[in-house]
């Protein structure tokens, strides 16, 4: 590995400033030494124009809600105006991109806000698109409308879906034009976070040789998200295990979902187990193990069965950078090692927990995994839709009227289908709950709703004419994706045939 440069932040350019009294900067990332990171201001963009914004997220910053349709506010979020207190800087970090070391990273297109006390804890915000930093690596350091749209939508669908997930709090948009495939335009996304440190961010004082810096770090994460682990034997040991834990208990939730991150490189994962860096992410719409939402992706390595094998990968990646660390408090190699063969009794369980939840099974019993099993075999021969199916299994029923009429609609071997629904039905048998009360805990953990590509892709195609209203129609619905909400059935229906050619990329 070749040691990235580390050099001092310069000072911070000047823009002009709003005084909001009720955001309360902390800015505890800022106080790190300035090898972190370097100080500079928004890049500003020229007539700011507020395309959504998410009023629960707002809240969590105890922001006034009549600010949210203020000229202020665009002006703040798109990076023309700095709120007071707010101490802008692009955090520096390295990883490995498609398993390939790819060195020095960084925000190369965004910046930290600032940290703000808000009436439910601490959260960075950070602007996605705001300018050229000196980690963009020769790009422009702007996001386009249409991946910003995308990012502000996900974001808030994976919350409502009790995803751990970073937030997004709006959407501003420039006509100043951006270049990609095609000539776009500009926007900015503001999410939040109780921290946007990556495995990249130890992988870089790491391979920089600063193991100073790197115990600076992880005791800066223990302290303000784990302070628990300080009193550990080894306190960076056990930081390893729970962010395992934590990663593992992710990625069980994405598969339960039919989630595809798309680009889980060791920057794009979280060390609090969130998920962030929404970019050629996509839900699974027919059920193909082997999927790939990520266009940039020719070797599949990102595929949806793939994930888990990845995420594991990555802590593997963060281990490494923790062991001259762990090492300073007596550990080895084969500690390390051991907390990360946790993986699979930490990943399995989840997983099976959440499956047998989808499946209304409150009881274990030894020939789940059989059934499961059989399931996916059948989804996967028929390509079968991964949301509706689990959400019409609901209404299946032990006994009486047979309930399985929509499911066997999205199947093509109805034989076959039916012999796994007489397994399904005689397992039911052995629940002690009644038919109506499993339903209603099904529906509970299989959504109606999710974000699907063609969803997005018609709300990017409005947006670009100006009509901002369809994304924030579309956000309200996915604010409740597990509610029937029956004025919005047709964002519950099949993706229609053109969706089949829509493709997301690294330049999402």
């Amino acid at each position: 590995m070749n040691a990235p440069v580390l050099r001092p932040a310069p000072a911070t350019a000047s823009l002009p400033l709003a005084d909001w009294p009720e955001l309360r900067f902390d800015n505890s990332y800022a106080r790190l030494p300035p090898e972190f990171y370097m100080r500079l201001a928004p890049t500003p963009l020229p007539a700011p124009r507020l395309v959504a914004v998410s009023h629960e997220t707002a809240r969590l910053l105890g922001l006034d809600e009549a600010r949210l349709s203020s000229p202020e506010f665009a002006e703040c979020f798109i990076g023309n105006r700095l709120p007071a207190g707010a101490d802008p800087l692009a955090a520096v970090y390295a990883g490995h991109q498609f398993g390939v070391w790819a060195g020095r990273l960084g925000d190369g297109r965004a910046l930290l806000l600032g940290e703000i006390a808000g009436p439910t804890g601490n959260w960075e915000v950070q602007l996605k698109g705001a300018g050229r930093t000196p980690y963009s690596r020769g790009a422009d350091g702007r996001a386009v409308l249409r991946s910003s749209i995308r990012e502000f939508l996900c974001s808030e669908a994976m919350h409502a879906l009790g995803v751990p997930s970073t937030r997004a709090l709006a959407i501003v948009a420039s006509d100043a034009p951006v270049f990609r495939e095609t000539v776009e335009t500009a926007a900015v996304v503001t999410r939040l976070s109780p921290s946007f440190v990556r495995f990249g961010t130890f992988e870089y004082f790491y391979a920089a040789d600063r193991p100073d810096l790197l115990r600076v770090l992880a005791d800066y994460v223990i302290g303000r998200f784990y302070p628990e682990l300080a009193q550990a034997a080894n306190p960076y040991l056990a930081l390893l295990g729970e962010v395992m834990r934590r990663t593992a208990r992710l990625v069980a939730r994405w598969q339960s979902l039919g989630f595809c991150h798309g680009v889980m490189n060791t920057d794009n994962m979280s060390v609090l187990g969130l998920t962030i860096d929404y970019g050629p992410f996509g839900f699974l719409d027919g059920f193909d193990a082997n999927h790939i939402c990520n266009h940039s992706d020719d070797s599949g390595r990102y595929s949806y069965a793939m994930q888990p094998r990845i995420a594991e990968w990555n802590c593997w990646c963060l281990g490494q950078a923790l062991m001259p660390l762990i090492a300073e408090r007596g550990g080895s190699a084969e500690d390390a090692q051991a907390v990360l063969g946790g993986w699979q009794a930490e990943f399995g369980p989840a997983l099976e927990a959440a499956l047998r939840a989808k499946l209304g099974l409150a009881e274990r019993h030894d020939d789940d995994a059989a059934l499961l099993d059989a399931l996916f075999e059948r989804l996967q021969a028929d390509r079968v839709d991964f949301t509706l199916f689990f959400r019409y299994l609901a209404d299946v029923r032990r006994t009486g009227p047979d309930g399985a009429t929509a499911c066997r609609d999205l199947v093509i071997d109805r034989a076959a289908f039916d012999a796994w629904l007489a397994r399904y039905r005689a397992r039911l048998v052995l629940e002690a709950r009644p038919d109506a009360e499993r339903a209603i805990a099904m529906k509970r953990v299989n959504p109606k709703y999710v974000l699907r590509n063609h969803l997005a892709e018609t709300a990017i195609r409005q947006a670009r004419e100006g009509d901002f209203s369809e994304v924030r129609r579309l956000l309200k619905v996915l604010e409740h994706p597990y509610d029937d909400q029956p004025q919005s059935q047709s964002y519950a229906a099949l993706p229609p045939d053109w969706a089949a050619g829509l493709e997301v990329s690294c330049s999402s």
